[in-house]
């Protein structure tokens, strides 16, 4: 079954692509977009435009959809190793080389459909189903904890307290190059396609990490990095930026390391106060056994 649907382009979206418009307006994923124009599935005057035209003020858009279970596919057969479990929230420890949670409908191997297999209400709590609950996410190679909620109430509480900067994070990681034993790094950054950089004077989005060294051997040091907003790529885009980046990290100028099949980048602590109790509540994820056997090889410490 599908359905249509009409849109006009205001006057304060001309010169927009047509994909990040429509992805806006349908609240949509771009990938999803983009699929929606290469099946032809949009139209303006009749015509079907390319992602890359750009929108002109008062045009008319029809765009046919197909319609679709936004709900995330349970995957019992998924592993789901849980740190913390309450009447409220669920903190998982998510493995490198696996998505927190689906962008499209249907697609499988995400945390989120291993979580939903087990606690279904998850994909009830969180305003988009896909999400399964979740509060926040993790590079799909980022290792370590990642929370979800279990009740609407508890999920607006705790994304109202990470918008406010009220949560703890705090990452582990391994860098290479000159870095001062502890600093501020204060740099808006902005998307450039798969990419996030600095941005220029006055533009982007803000986002401020906060670093300290644990330990040094040559050129690598091991640090703990609190990241005091949520960017997307936001410390890997920060630390290639002061000319230290993420080991492993390649398309952020990270060395390539032998035995190291993703980055050095790990999620090990998330504190904030229970949404139900009111009493603080800290979760921690063990550093994974293929991290900390470079750590060994490289001759670094400062890991419990």
């Amino acid at each position: 079954m599908s359905t249509s649907r009409s849109l006009e382009v205001p006057a304060d979206a001309a010169g927009m692509r047509i994909d990040v418009w429509l992805a806006a307006a349908l609240a949509l994923p771009r990938a999803r977009v983009k699929q929606l124009l290469e099946q032809g599935a949009v139209r303006i005057g009749g015509r079907a435009p390319r992602k890359g035209d750009r929108t002109v003020a008062g045009a008319r858009v029809e765009v046919k959809l197909e319609s679709v279970d936004p709900r995330p596919v349970p995957q019992p057969e998924l592993p789901l190793h849980v740190l913390h479990l309450d009447d409220q929230l669920i903190a998982l420890d998510k493995p490198a080389g696996m998505p927190s949670h689906p962008l499209e409908p249907g697609e499988r191997g995400t945390v989120v459909n291993a979580l939903v297999a087990r606690h279904p209400e998850c994909a009830s709590a969180s305003a988009d189903p896909r999400e399964g609950g979740l509060v926040h996410r993790l590079d799909t190679l980022t290792s370590g904890v990642l929370l979800a909620a279990r009740t609407p109430a508890a999920w607006r509480a705790v994304r109202e307290a990470f918008a406010s900067r009220k949560v703890d994070k705090r990452y582990l990681a391994v860098v290479t190059g000159p870095v001062a034993d502890a600093g501020e790094i204060d740099l808006p950054l902005r998307h450039r396609g798969d990419h996030v950089e600095p941005a220029p004077a006055g533009g982007g989005r803000e986002a401020l990490s906060e670093f300290r060294v644990l330990s040094r051997a040559g050129d690598a040091s091991l640090l703990e990095v609190r990241i005091c907003t949520g960017v997307l790529h936001q410390i890997r885009a920060h630390l290639a930026a002061i000319g230290a980046p993420v080991l492993g990290d390649t398309p952020y100028g990270g060395r390539a390391q032998p035995g190291l099949g993703r980055f050095f980048l790990h999620a090990a602590s998330l504190g904030l106060t229970h949404p139900a109790t009111g009493l603080p509540l800290t979760v921690r994820a063990p550093l994974p056994p293929e991290l900390r056997s470079i750590l060994g090889a490289l001759g670094l410490s400062g890991v419990d």
